[in-house]
């Protein structure tokens, strides 16, 4: 599914956001495991290269969860109460096919927004300089329904240009998946993992 918002991004305003691309979420057999997300890995890998390769900046969200300060996260999700996402274990960090690269931002965030009680806006403003600040957001990652469409709206309600990938965002089911794609017709434009490498290339989309 493709959309055509009524607006155009530079390259040089854009920066990547890899949501929760972590173990927990993407292994096999994991606590939150989403199949979906495993077949993600070589596209969004091909982005992040690109981006590199651009200068596009790169920023990794990490879900953090307990019981204490997520008490209604676990609460909807009893078996988190006692393992999942925790600080420091190795279920936490990124999947090894996209460990981020010296000079990527690793942000940890404690809700399904990016944006919620984190230092991402304080990023954001300052990541490119006064020159050229940062106006669009391109979003890829898990869990599409969740994590990704909450930073979506939480973008587009602060202003930013939301580019989401229909492709490179991965759901537990192909419907949640597809809803929030609907979604986005309000919230941003859906473009594919190759879309957004061209309009990269050029410049502009």
């Amino acid at each position: 599914m493709e959309n055509r918002a009524n607006w155009e991004f530079e390259r040089d305003r854009c920066v990547l956001m890899v949501i929760d691309m972590q173990n927990d979420f993407v292994l096999e057999g994991a606590i939150l495991e989403v199949k979906e997300a495993r077949n993600q890995i070589p596209r969004i890998r091909r982005l992040i290269d690109k981006c590199h390769e651009l200068g596009v900046p790169v920023i990794y969200t990490l879900q953090e969860t307990d019981e204490v300060f997520c008490p209604l996260e676990v609460a909807t999700t009893p078996k988190l109460m006692h393992d999942g996402m925790r600080k420091g274990t190795p279920g936490q960090q990124v999947i090894t096919e996209l460990t981020p690269a010296p000079g990527d931002i690793s942000l940890v965030k404690r809700r399904f927004s990016a944006f919620y009680q984190t230092d991402l806006e304080l990023i954001l403003r300052n990541i490119r300089g006064s020159v050229k600040p940062v106006d669009t957001i391109i979003i890829c990652g898990t869990v599409t329904n969740v994590c990704c469409e909450s930073t979506a709206r939480d973008a587009f309600f602060r202003d930013y240009k939301v580019v989401f990938g229909t492709d490179i965002c991965s759901a537990q089911t192909p419907e949640a998946h597809a809803a929030t794609l609907a979604n986005m017709e309000l919230f941003g434009r859906n473009m594919d993992c190759e879309g957004i490498i061209s309009a990269l290339e050029r410049g502009r989309g």
